[in-house]
């Protein structure tokens, strides 16, 4: 399906690996000018401004914001989805400085690239934001507290931002994965390794995640199904959707 995004502009925030560098791909396949902010800049596809940037400090993401309307003019399409975690045995084992990292990188990055972008937004046809939250805002853990909260404060940060900016032509929504295949994950010394100490990771992501949650597909998220779902909500065809807060785990988190 033609997702109707060519020649839009379209800036995301952490776009060098997993959610990111897939949502950058795909908008790039689908004719998007792509604008990526990250500390690191790996091999993106042909035609996407990689700009190297620490959102995590207060000028990083004005400065994301300048680089894209200096190179394209305006902005169509932003996806605040840069995050940061770290995993702890318990929520009184987190220090004061790995909060205020987290939160850094994890919510006010997206405060402040949001702020920067919306001015650069208006007037646009068919403007979009669209936030990457996660499940654990509704199902939170002690070993990722920080990470859990940052994300709860992201997704009702979308629901503020989607009542005030639709009058001004701007939708907002949120995408939650639960757990997905990306570097967060099974990075030494991430979520897998801190969930099954000693398993391969291979394991973890392929059994015993999907047991252990009861996941109803039986398989974690892949970065382009995320992707997907990112591009569609950014684009026309998702164009009297805002404020919504869209789920995708596999059946993981059980509604009636």
């Amino acid at each position: 399906m033609d997702l109707n995004l060519k020649d839009k502009i379209a800036v995301i925030t952490g776009g060098s690996k997993g959610i990111g560098l897939a949502t950058a791909t795909l908008l790039a396949a689908e004719g998007a000018r792509v604008v990526v902010g990250s500390r690191t800049t790996p091999v993106l596809p042909t035609g996407v401004l990689a700009v190297p940037v620490d959102l995590s400090v207060a000028g990083g993401p004005a400065s994301l914001v300048a680089a894209a309307v200096e190179a394209h003019g305006g902005i169509d399409l932003l996806v605040n989805n840069v995050a940061r975690s770290e995993p702890a045995p318990s929520i009184g084992a987190f220090s004061d400085e790995q909060w205020q990292r987290i939160f850094d990188l994890t919510f006010f990055a997206a405060v402040r690239t949001t702020r920067a972008a919306v001015p650069a937004m208006l007037g646009r046809d068919g403007a979009s934001i669209v936030n990457v939250s996660s499940l654990n805002a509704r199902l939170p853990a002690g070993m990722i507290a920080p990470y859990s909260a940052a994300k709860a404060a992201l997704t009702n940060l979308g629901t503020a931002l989607s009542e005030e900016l639709a009058p001004q032509g701007i939708r907002v929504n949120t995408v939650s994965p639960g757990p997905v295949r990306t570097p967060m994950w099974t990075d030494p010394g991430a979520f897998a390794s801190v969930i099954a100490p000693g398993v391969a990771v291979d394991e973890v992501m392929n059994r015993v995640l999907p047991e252990a949650m009861s996941i109803t597909t039986g398989r974690v998220s892949e970065p382009d199904e995320v992707a997907g779902l990112i591009a569609f909500l950014a684009g026309p065809h998702a164009a009297n959707i805002t404020g919504a807060d869209l789920v995708i785990d596999g059946g993981m988190l059980k509604t009636a």
